[in-house]
């Protein structure tokens, strides 16, 4: 199917921190030539943190595309394009956190706007968590907060997290793990 659309180039319009801005020349399946927005994302990692309660930290920090605070679990985009997603959230866990854990594993891979953006965000759970304390970027006004899988989905469906790799990524647990 993709051997119906063909890239015939792909300008670099806007060269970001964290996206670059292209502008691609594609033609379509009937022939024709168009111009398609697509945003070049290096990926990220995050991680759904459950204490020993059954609790997960949660991150609450302002987001300027917003312009307001929002909740989400730990997240953070790659070091470079060949760092390991799982030691990405590993570091996103600690910087964010101040939690450490001793045991993480992968729970779901989600791909954030498929329409126009290449991003991917690889999700871990997090389990035997030590606390430790924050290492917060000069930039990162973080406050960690915890909350049953109830209260989040709660929230997700009251439309007070609108996140979507924490949405995906409390509903994942929810379904994978059975959690009330």
């Amino acid at each position: 199917m993709a051997e119906e659309f063909k890239r015939l180039k792909r300008e670099l319009v806007y060269k970001g921190a964290i996206v670059n801005f292209y502008k691609d020349t594609i033609q379509v399946a009937n022939g024709n030539v168009v111009e398609w927005d697509f945003i070049g994302h290096q990926g990220a990692a995050a991680v759904v943190p459950v204490r020993a309660d059954g609790r997960i930290l949660m991150v609450r920090q302002y987001r300027n595309a917003l312009d307001r605070y929002t909740l989400e679990i730990p997240a953070g985009g790659l070091n470079g394009p060949d760092e390991p997603t799982k030691d990405a959230a590993a570091r996103e866990l600690e910087e964010e956190t101040g939690y450490a854990a001793g045991k993480m594993e992968w729970l779901i891979t989600v791909r954030t706007t498929v329409a126009f953006c290449n991003e991917k965000i690889d999700i871990y759970l997090a389990t035997d968590l030590t606390r430790g304390c924050q290492h917060l970027d000069e930039d990162e006004f973080i406050h960690v907060e915890a909350y049953t899988v109830q209260e989040l989905c709660d929230k997700i469906l009251s439309g007070e997290i609108e996140d979507s790799k924490t949405i995906a990524a409390v509903m994942s647990y929810k379904a994978k793990f059975g959690q009330p």
